[in-house]
């Protein structure tokens, strides 16, 4: 029988620091989804469970894909330590599935950009190198200060001490040991190990080597904002990834500027009209056929995009001052959780839409700003095919549902 590797991800619902902070979404993936997807992609893990006190979080954790186990108050106060968590969720999982746990790892969802291949790392370092205890860590260079007296804030200055240097005799980087920086992100153990000592290092302790840039946690409103300033750039890892139809259960499209080149004609009596592209209508077609729901959001009221929108059949909401109220409100309606849907948009009033969904994509003569901040860029411009583009990423160049 394969052994049991289990990836226990702990996600309280209190949070001083930033309240709801393991349901903030980053790309538009809440951050406890993003580590049970990771985790569920990862080599060697069979099974993730997620350790909560909160029913919001615990059903973002089922949606993903992972089991809820739900924490006991005594365990889940600020004090509680990640360990006991571990243990616990060890013990219900064991105890529901009738068989035992052979490796198990602690993956913090505050770490934005974990990779599987992070996840992959610790689980092979025990399973498989001989390991008893492992973590993610990221080289580090840096020279290390100290203010002696220990405490931040102490009004006693005595001037600075190096850590890991001496301050009289400063060797250079290459002629220095090379030091590591924990990252926080994935440690795996020996399950019987653990349970011995309590404590997530015992044994022989191996470090897994990850990229420094991805090393984030996110314990402050700062933190948070510049995770999702960075999504955009560490969220397109793997180059040239486009979304497929499994990865999207809903597509929302802007309307000026997306199917329309972003130019409005208007005639002596006032009247407007734009051009629009065949192509478009023929891929949204094909994603309805395909089963997909398909809106037209659209800040402006115009009966051009009502009409088109009646042409198209698809439902339409216009006349919106708040875009990501209004897509946020759609969803649940239609039962689709945000970060499974595709956004297309050109302009910055649809950066608030991008920050709620899984795939923000911009048309290919977007603002700067806005192809910057998408996980996926067209290669056609806006009014020129670029919906017909999309549903080719999703369909297939021939279209087929």
């Amino acid at each position: 029988m394969p052994p049991t590797v289990l990836a226990v991800i702990p996600a309280r619902g209190g949070s001083k620091g930033v309240p709801a902070k393991n349901l903030a979404p980053v790309g538009g993936v809440p951050l406890v989804a993003r580590a049970v997807r990771e985790c569920l992609a990862a080599g060697h893990v069979t099974d993730v469970v997620v350790s909560t006190d909160d029913p919001a979080i615990a059903t973002v954790a089922r949606e993903a894909g992972a089991v809820a186990v739900e924490r006991p108050a005594d365990i889940a106060g600020d004090t509680a330590t990640s360990e006991a968590a571990v243990l616990h969720a060890m013990d219900v999982f064991e105890a529901q599935q009738g068989r035992g746990v052979d490796v198990v790892l602690l993956v913090q969802c505050t770490s934005p950009f974990l990779d599987r291949a992070d996840v992959a790392g610790v689980a092979a370092a025990v399973l498989a190198d001989g390991a008893d205890s492992a973590l993610t860590v990221a080289p580090f260079h840096g020279f290390v200060w100290r203010e002696p007296g220990g405490r931040a804030g102490d009004a006693r200055r005595a001037g600075g001490e190096g850590v890991n240097h001496d301050k009289a005799h400063r060797p250079r980087r290459q002629d220095r040991p090379q030091d590591f920086l924990e990252t926080g992100a994935a440690y795996a153990m020996r399950a019987d190990g653990f349970r011995a000592a309590g404590h997530r290092f015992f044994g022989r302790t191996d470090l897994v080597r990850t990229d420094p840039a991805r090393v984030l946690e996110v314990d402050d409103p700062h933190e948070l904002a510049r995770a999702r300033a960075l999504a955009p750039l560490l969220d397109t890892r793997r180059a040239g990834t486009l979304p497929r139809r499994e990865d999207v259960d809903a597509v929302v499209l802007d309307f000026d500027g997306t199917q329309t080149d972003d130019r409005v004609y208007v005639d002596s009596d006032g009247r407007e009209t734009v051009a629009v592209h065949r192509g478009d209508g023929l891929g949204i077609a094909a994603l309805r056929r395909a089963g997909l729901p398909v809106l037209i959001l659209s800040t402006e009221v115009n009966t051009v995009v009502a009409a088109r929108a009646r042409k198209l059949k698809l439902p339409v909401l216009h006349g919106i001052d708040r875009k990501d109220r209004a897509l946020k409100q759609w969803c649940e309606e239609e039962g689709v959780a945000p970060e499974r849907v595709l956004y297309v948009g050109n302009d910055v009033n649809d950066l608030p839409c991008f920050g709620l969904v899984g795939w923000p994509v911009a048309v290919a003569n977007a603002h700067d700003v806005v192809r910057g901040a998408a996980r996926a860029v067209t290669t056609t411009p806006g009014g020129s095919g670029a919906v017909r583009e999309i549903a080719g990423w999703l369909l297939g160049p021939s279209l087929a549902p």
